[in-house]
């Protein structure tokens, strides 16, 4: 591999690419036109710019931002608040835009994004990000285990169903499945096998009767009849687990342990 930092930096660009979770990849360059390499086309986005990037041997995350302007017809504003960039696997590194040459410098996971109407800014997450998970249990009086997950004992298949999109309201977030019980699924999640958000997970927040509302803003193109999976929700608490799962001996929380409340109560004369 061709070293970048040994001489004058004249015929480097900047280039990133972006692995959506929905499938979808983007290749951008900071050079003036598209460059081929890797097997991947990276469109000239001379307003996207990465900010410096700290990389270290220690076990802290590796910081790094991008931001750029949200008319460019790849990122688009709406497409950031339905999240279809959320949690999307990254890769930065430096081009040679005459030979070609390039080395990744940085790869991980987009954080948290933010626009003011004219730009973008995305936090940017490295590998390491995943060493700062607390692996020690806390107590808690809901369960800690995902639903369906690990910990919890339950089947996803028993919960999970195929539905054809029935209607849809896109300004309340709402969507309707004929048959469900909607109340089942609040707390769950839905995810289109179609259509211009493939692949998202949404959370359900709500439901009325079959109409379910959604965490999040539902793109246009997004038509009934569209196929959907559907995952009824838990909210954690021991009366749901024991009384509509029957699952209590897998609660992993502690509901009758006493909390700081009761700690720091004065003691009764």
């Amino acid at each position: 591999m061709r070293a970048f930092f040994d001489r004058e930096l004249d015929t480097v660009a900047t280039f990133w690419r972006i692995y959506r979770r929905d499938g979808a990849a983007l290749a951008f360059t900071s050079h003036d036109r598209d460059l081929t390499f890797g097997g991947i086309t990276h469109r000239a986005a001379p307003g996207m710019i990465p900010a410096a990037i700290r990389l270290t041997v220690e076990l802290s995350n590796d910081s790094a931002e991008a931001q750029g302007a949200l008319h460019h017809d790849s990122i688009r504003e709406e497409e950031l608040a339905a999240g279809l960039f959320d949690e999307a696997a990254i890769e930065i590194g430096a081009v040679d835009w005459i030979t070609l040459d390039h080395s990744t410098l940085y790869s991980g996971q987009i954080g948290r994004i933010g626009d003011n109407q004219t730009q973008f800014t995305a936090e940017l997450r490295s590998n390491k990000s995943l060493l700062e998970r607390d692996l020690v249990p806390r107590t808690s009086p809901t369960c800690r285990a995902e639903f369906c997950g690990r910990g919890c004992g339950l089947s996803a298949v028993r919960f999970t169903t195929f539905r054809l999109l029935d209607a849809i309201d896109p300004e309340t977030n709402r969507v309707r499945f004929g048959g469900l019980i909607g109340e089942n699924y609040v707390d769950g999640r839905l995810r289109f096998l179609s259509g211009p958000q493939t692949g998202l997970d949404f959370g359900i927040i709500d439901a009325d009767a079959d109409w379910l509302t959604l965490d999040r803003p539902l793109l246009a193109g997004t038509v009934t009849g569209t196929r959907a999976e559907l995952r009824e929700g838990c909210d954690h608490t021991f009366a749901t687990c024991a009384g509509r799962f029957a699952n209590s001996i897998n609660f992993r929380g502690e509901p009758f342990l006493p909390g700081n409340d009761l700690l720091s109560r004065y003691g009764q004369p």
